[in-house]
């Protein structure tokens, strides 16, 4: 059984998409970092770096387990499973998962910080992180005019990590990100395609 340490966040999204996309039996438990339950003495034995999410698999040979970093998350869920990272796509995906984790997350996560957290709203923070993001979009919005996917024709875990940030932040930084991606076409199929799955609507509810 796995056990999920979450919270609403597009990192601990991807893993809730990821799990609802797998349909294996799980339990969540909410993390809540609005009151700092993150430094909680029995989560930081999961999670030492104080992020969520964090996982715990009770049910391996060796005994339970513990992970945290999304991106190993989701690359330890789908070798456990053996889906959603295909033999012939693999590390065409995690180049793309690390793509996010290390590029399209932090500096959208950013620019969300000096929009809506930034009392000063500091111009050059704001135009730095929105510049970025525009970049970023484009690398993306020109793979997706080359795939279906982002790792190819396949649907993988790079799909999962990426689409809650750029939705989340579709809302959270609306007015900076959405003529952005209005001039994206690709990633507008890529979204629309992404969000019809059931799993996917189910994952971007929880917790």
């Amino acid at each position: 059984m796995i056990d999920l340490y979450v919270w609403g966040t597009p990192n601990g999204r991807k893993i809730t998409i990821m799990l609802e996309e797998l349909g294996e039996p799980y339990n969540t438990h909410k993390v809540d970092i609005s009151k700092d339950e993150q430094f909680a003495p029995e989560f930081l034995k999961i999670s030492p770096n104080n992020k969520i999410p964090a996982i715990v698999d009770t049910d391996t040979d060796g005994g339970s387990l513990s992970l945290f970093e999304s991106g190993a998350i989701m690359i330890y869920l789908a070798e456990k499973y053996g889906r959603f990272l295909p033999d012939e796509s693999r590390y065409t995906a995690i180049q793309w998962l690390m793509w996010q984790m290390g590029g399209l997350g932090p500096m959208m996560g950013q620019l969300g910080w000096f929009v809506v957290s930034d009392k000063e709203q500091t111009p050059t923070g704001v135009e730095r992180y929105k510049k970025e993001t525009e970049r970023l979009f484009g690398v993306l919005d020109k793979r997706l005019c080359e795939a279906k996917y982002v790792a190819g024709e396949d649907y993988t875990i790079a799909d999962m990590a990426i689409y809650p940030w750029i939705t989340q932040y579709r809302v959270r930084v609306k007015d900076y990100v959405e003529p952005l991606l209005q001039a994206r076409p690709n990633i507008l199929r890529w979204l629309d395609e992404v969000g019809q799955r059931p799993a996917v609507q189910r994952g971007m509810q929880l917790p």
